[in-house]
């Protein structure tokens, strides 16, 4: 078994809110500046940063984890990890299709840039990509796993997107085996138990990605290992 440190949510400057020096270079770079070695990128309602970070993460010697931060129909943000970059590519192309055809404006949300590995910019989303889906959390849960990927509820005790404070409880029947917990505030033990508690930065800026403080025990550092991970739930 292996002990990898991570931080396995944080957003690029594809998404609005992102700044635009977390490019994907400079996310990676910071991460194993700070000794990181396993990381998620997980922008807004989409995945078309993540060939750059792939390649990023590749030469610094860093685990990606493949994900996307999904805004429900009920404002719900939901984690999706994926197997692959590009199972996530192509979820994102579908998850296009059900959201709102609402154009940003830079000025008002934030940029919404696509990098290459090398920094240059090579498309600008005209979409906005904060919006909430048409899809409801049931659906968006089976969706991601169908995909072969798995859903985490995001921040489930921070924020009006946060499951607990959104809808007030975890629904039993979505079976979910895992959880991100905002360490920042008071959370109730019962949504947590049985199941894998994640704490992570949610980083939007390079100054927020995790210090080497949170671990996940692996053993084979692989995509493959940590969504098997997170699928096995904890015991009671």
């Amino acid at each position: 078994m292996e002990k990898l440190f991570c931080d396995l949510h944080m957003h690029s400057c594809l998404s609005p809110c992102g700044s635009d020096d977390m490019t994907p270079a400079n996310l990676c770079g910071m991460a194993m500046l700070k000794g990181l070695q396993m990381i998620a990128l997980t922008d807004h309602n989409t995945a078309r940063n993540l060939p750059a970070a792939q390649a990023c993460a590749d030469a610094y010697g860093l685990l990606l984890i493949p994900g996307m931060e999904i805004t429900t129909r009920e404002e719900v943000h939901l984690l999706g990890y994926f197997p692959t970059v590009e199972t996530a590519l192509e979820f994102s192309e579908f998850l296009r299709g059900h959201m709102p055809k609402k154009k940003n404006k830079p000025s008002f949300f934030g940029n919404q840039l696509v990098m290459d590995e090398d920094d240059n910019v090579i498309a600008e989303e005209d979409e906005l990509l904060i919006g909430a889906s048409d899809l409801p959390l049931s659906a968006l849960v089976g969706l991601i796993r169908e995909a072969g990927g798995v859903p985490v509820p995001a921040h489930i005790n921070r924020g009006s997107n946060g499951l607990l404070i959104n809808l007030g409880f975890v629904p039993e029947d979505l079976n979910l085996t895992a959880v991100e917990v905002w360490r920042g505030l008071p959370c109730a033990h019962t949504p947590q138990e049985g199941r894998v508690v994640l704490h992570s930065s949610d980083a939007h800026y390079l100054g927020d990605i995790l210090e080497a403080s949170e671990t996940v025990e692996l053993p084979e550092r692989s995509v493959a290992a940590f969504l098997n991970y997170l699928r096995a739930g904890k015991p009671l």
